[in-house]
């Protein structure tokens, strides 16, 4: 039966199923909304199966459907791989942004790993607090702070829970013996960040914290204050990794208090487009990275 299959049909069937949808199939090949159509009823009348329930304003994989996706998911992401590898010899470009600190503390350290491990893939960061807009194909891959709003047509992956606690230089942790202490310390605050000292002082029950002794818009530059010995920084295991696994931070009075945990970054990407599986391959190799960093950072 194999032979009677049209490969066009099942690259239509793919990326109306993977999509949900006639009219994105439609645009993701440029094609029209009843051509993909037409060829899905073809196909079927071939297979002798329905692929989809329909109605007026959705589709749905029926069982038979669910499965040729499996498959028919499977042999595409191959043929790809092989035509990538025959037809080109210049390096791929994956294009990222990032939000600033992540970029600067946590991306930035990582790729030489990303390159090692995936010959053949250039990588071009930007990094701005702004969302990526992906609609002008600036970018294929975005790190966030904060959950993207406009989700719909992205796929959005969350990097891990972040643990925020105080942290200082070894000097200044010298001088504070329990949180109470941070009532006559300088604090240092990130002025953007969603967990701020009230939250921390709250989840310990030691009132109202004093006003910061200096704010930063960026984390890295509050990290960096609170290295130089300028104050306590209320900051995230992930974002001061490499300060806490170095000795250059420390968690004062770590027995004696309560972390605030929250989701902090996300990876998106766009469900469509020819760069897909280019930033596939980078958000499972950050995701992998990212566990296995969080257990570690975790003993800290």
């Amino acid at each position: 039966m194999l032979n009677t299959i049209s490969l066009s049909a099942m690259r239509i069937f793919e990326a109306a199923a993977r999509l949900g949808s006639f009219r994105r199939a439609a645009e993701e090949l440029n094609l029209s909304p009843s051509a993909v159509s037409h060829a899905i009823v073809r196909l079927e009348s071939d297979l002798g199966a329905s692929l989809f329930e329909r109605n007026t304003r959705s589709i749905a994989l029926t069982l038979a459907g669910q499965t040729l996706l499996l498959h028919a998911s499977n042999a595409f992401e191959e043929l790809r791989r092989g035509v990538e590898l025959i037809s080109s010899k210049k390096a791929q470009l994956l294009r990222l942004h990032c939000a600033p600190s992540f970029a600067a503390q946590v991306l930035s350290p990582r790729l030489p790993g990303f390159l090692k491990e995936n010959p053949g893939i250039e990588v071009r960061v930007a990094a701005s607090t702004n969302y990526a807009r992906f609609v002008d194909n600036l970018f294929d891959a975005d790190i966030v702070y904060g959950e993207p709003q406009n989700r719909d047509d992205l796929i959005v992956i969350p990097l891990g829970e972040e643990l925020v606690f105080p942290m200082c230089s070894p000097e200044v942790a010298q001088r504070l013996k329990s949180p109470r202490d941070l009532l006559r310390h300088p604090l240092i605050r990130s002025d953007l960040k969603r967990i701020q000292w009230i939250d921390w002082f709250e989840a310990n029950q030691i009132g109202s914290p004093p006003p910061p002794a200096m704010s930063f818009d960026r984390s890295f530059l509050a990290l960096d204050a609170a290295v130089n010995s300028l104050g306590v920084a209320l900051e995230s295991n992930i974002l001061a990794a490499r300060e806490l696994e170095s000795g250059k931070l420390v968690r004062p009075f770590s027995a004696g208090s309560r972390d605030n945990r929250y989701i902090g970054h996300y990876l998106a990407y766009p469900k469509t487009g020819t760069q897909r599986r280019l930033a596939r391959i980078f958000a499972d190799w950050l995701i992998q990275n990212m566990h296995r960093s969080t257990a570690a950072a975790t003993t800290l």
